[in-house]
């Protein structure tokens, strides 16, 4: 085991009030490509003309448009050992919550029960007209081929409950999650390049407080010397080790 890995354990079993944050690094490993990387989903779909909130109200079929190619890939994606090994986390009792930003539903098809989706979820959807909110099968029936979802009650335009650019984020979500931040001792970043704010402001809320840093990523960020660890590499093999040899610590601790 490496020392890095030792480190992160000792860490673990030493908090009381652990938080995650994570971001598209750790749903990559699950067969979602990160839409800012080369040949991601804003390499080939302009944000500003697919993907924003005055573009969706303008025109919404270039935007289902586009999302009929990214559905599929949400739909057909499952946890990986990341994922779970943050699950395990929760259900151990060390990790309070999982703040992330990605709209993929993974945390909780992984056991996650506390999960707080900054940029909202592609598995529901509001009608722009009447606010009537649908479920992702009823959206499904007509947006999975690029036509434009229409509401049940009033047959207006549905907007998947994401948020879009221009579009504030959820006031309640992103209060939470900055509570979570300022009052947790130890923030697992995983799978995060924080470039987007304002998650990437997160960390520096809980290092304000003293909290402990690790981070899980395949490559630096800009953020880096918040880090008290920084373990490089996949999260789905890292976050996995670093889990074990806490629970290895945690059964010692017991007998």
């Amino acid at each position: 085991m490496s020392e890095d890995i030792e480190e992160v354990a000792r860490r673990i079993q030493a908090s009381k009030r652990i938080v995650a944050l994570t971001g598209a690094g750790i749903s990559v490993e699950s067969g979602i490509p990160d839409f800012r990387s080369p040949g991601g989903l804003w390499t080939r779909f302009d944000p500003s003309v697919y993907a924003t909130f005055e573009s969706f109200v303008n025109d919404p079929s270039k935007f289902w448009s586009m999302a009929s190619e990214l559905h599929p890939l949400l739909e057909n994606a499952t946890p990986n050992p990341a994922h779970l090994a943050l699950s395990e986390l929760e259900r151990l009792g060390k990790c309070e919550a999982v703040i992330t930003q990605n709209i993929d539903n993974l945390h909780q098809d992984a056991g996650s029960t506390d999960v707080l989706e900054l940029h909202g979820t592609y598995r529901t959807g509001t009608c722009l007209a009447c606010g009537c909110r649908h479920q992702y099968d009823e959206i499904k029936q007509t947006g999975w081929f690029g036509e434009v979802p229409s509401c049940k009650e009033c047959a207006g335009v549905i907007k998947p409950d994401v948020v879009l650019f221009g579009e504030p984020l959820n006031a309640p979500v992103l209060h939470r999650a900055v509570e979570l931040a300022t009052g947790c001792d130890l923030m697992l970043v995983v799978g995060c390049g924080l470039e987007v704010f304002p998650a990437a402001s997160l960390p520096t809320y809980a290092r304000r407080n003293n909290a402990g840093m690790v981070f899980f990523n395949v490559a630096s960020t800009a953020f880096d010397d918040l880090a008290d660890i920084i373990v490089l590499g996949k999260a789905g093999e890292r976050l996995p080790e670093a889990v074990e040899a806490y629970k290895a610590l945690a059964a010692v601790r017991e007998n």
